[in-house]
């Protein structure tokens, strides 16, 4: 190992570009000027086969970019692919298991998310520095693309631009200002780290790229005039092709399935009953807890299936010919079974939610256009601030023709969803109102007039081919103002 990094860290002192003053003309379309189809050079962390919503955001994205330009790809998962036009690179991270195992043994968890800053991620940056500096060498791309989380990624394309000089673009998932994706931060001190992490990437990156249009603002407030032009919103989306192929949709009158598609995190909240909140145990999530630093109030028992699964309970008390006939599913749980099993036994809701693992994307959207009612739900804001999140099934709900409920907090979820059609919005905790919804719509199907709705206004918008076209201008702009060239 040791003469392997010695090799690399001689070939960096080596390995030197050199800047053109001679500035491209920006008006020119780079792909199209390029005497060779244009290379680029991206860091993937999550790739396919992981069957997260990175992962497919990921997929979808480049699959699209790699129809004009060349990718060379680098991921930390294994067995990862794309296409055959692709070239994909696994770097295996240098996370120290063993010593992470014992720490979390002896209970020093606490420890361990101090130390470990921005994400455990970072023990895959020097391994993936070394690999990246070599590919560029060898691969000359003409820029640097980063799809994050995690976003310790992020500094691994910062540092190979300040390596090579090559213009770097930065594509955000969920923002680290998010506070729906991060209300706490472990200290003080983390809280201001993150805030300038994230100044730090807007000022070393060419162009960054928000999903969300509030966490977008809320960083471009923080910087200079000269840093604002560099952001842009490319929401996430779906792809037609997914939902291309025929389904059998079900015409019978003897169910009624709500469908969930992805993880919730809202289980712990309701694993332990009241009498079971002892003093020790109360001692130990308050020393977990202990220094945390709020940016906002969350309440995340409502990204759980309970608050539904209580609607669903009264649905059928008011409606005894409905019982056993109204199910929630839900598709994508990642906590042990056990925690699944006690949070149902503990709420009384056993006999009308189920709960699945994870599945192949393609699958879960099948799953999702035969449902009856679609489900979002995101955790509640109790302090009344808006949340900046947009759930990423929001897209794909919209791509089908199903009725959708969103139990969504006010913020950019509610108000990209508030004028589309088919879709009933209401407090996450609500739940008389979210028994009103269902009640309405399960009525319609058991009286054999199900809703449907028509929302193919909206696929193109949504398409991954049209999202990615605001990419491709991106790097176009990049390159074409870039003073970088590789020496002869």
């Amino acid at each position: 190992m040791e003469g392997e990094m010695n090799n690399y860290l001689l070939e960096f002192l080596n390995f030197n570009f050199t800047k053109n003053r001679k500035t491209a003309n920006s008006k020119n379309n780079f792909a199209e000027n390029s005497r060779n189809q244009p290379k680029l050079f991206c860091i993937a962390h999550d790739l396919p086969p992981l069957k997260t919503p990175i992962a497919n955001r990921a997929n979808k994205i480049l699959s699209e970019i790699q129809k004009t330009w060349q990718i060379h790809v680098l991921t930390d998962t294994r067995g990862s692919f794309l296409s055959e036009k692709s070239n994909i690179y696994h770097v295996k991270s240098w996370y120290p298991q063993a010593l992470i195992t014992w720490l979390g043994k002896l209970r020093l968890e606490k420890i361990l998310t101090l130390l470990v800053w921005p994400d455990p991620e970072i023990f895959w940056f020097l391994p993936a520095l070394f690999k990246g500096y070599q590919l560029i060498k060898q691969q000359k791309p003409d820029a640097i693309f980063v799809i994050m989380m995690p976003y310790s990624a992020g500094l691994l394309g910062v540092a190979l631009k300040f390596l090579t000089g090559l213009p770097l673009v930065v594509s955000l998932d969920d923002s680290l200002s998010c506070t729906d994706m991060h209300p706490y931060a472990v200290s003080w001190l983390h809280h201001h780290l993150d805030r300038w992490l994230e100044n730090f990437y807007v000022r070393q990156a060419n162009a960054v790229v928000y999903v969300s249009q509030f966490n977008l603002e809320l960083v471009k407030s923080r910087q200079p005039e000269a840093q604002r032009s560099k952001f842009h919103l490319i929401r996430c989306g779906a792809d037609p092709l997914d939902f291309a192929t025929p389904i059998n949709s079900k015409n019978d009158n003897f169910s009624f399935d709500i469908v969930y598609i992805g993880g919730m995190n809202g289980w712990y909240e309701f694993y332990h009953r009241p009498q079971e909140k002892t003093l020790p145990k109360k001692l130990y999530k308050a020393w977990l807890k202990w220094g945390y630093y709020q940016r906002a109030k969350i309440d995340h028992r409502s990204s759980s299936p309970v608050f539904v699964g209580e609607a669903i309970k009264e649905v059928i008390s008011q409606n005894s010919a409905w019982k056993n006939k109204i199910k929630l599913s839900v598709y994508g749980n990642s906590f042990p079974e056990f925690v699944i099993d006690r949070v149902l036994q503990n709420q009384n809701i056993t006999d009308v939610v189920n709960v699945s693992g994870a599945l192949p994307h393609f699958q879960a959207i099948q799953l999702a256009r035969q449902a009856d009612l679609l489900l979002i739900t995101l955790p509640n804001r109790p302090d009344g601030t808006p949340g900046g999140r947009i759930s990423c099934k929001t897209y794909e709900y919209l791509m089908t023709d199903r009725p959708i409920l969103a139990a969504a907090p006010y913020g950019e979820n509610w108000n990209y969803l508030q004028d589309k059609p088919g879709v009933w919005l209401v407090e996450p905790t609500d739940v008389k109102a979210i028994k009103e919804v269902i009640i309405h719509i399960a009525t319609a199907k058991f009286s054999g007039s199900p809703l449907q709705f028509d929302r193919s206004y909206l696929h193109k918008e949504l398409s991954y081919q049209n999202l990615v076209q605001d990419y491709l201008k991106i790097f176009d702009a990049v390159c074409s103002t870039s003073t970088f060239n590789y020496p002869l």
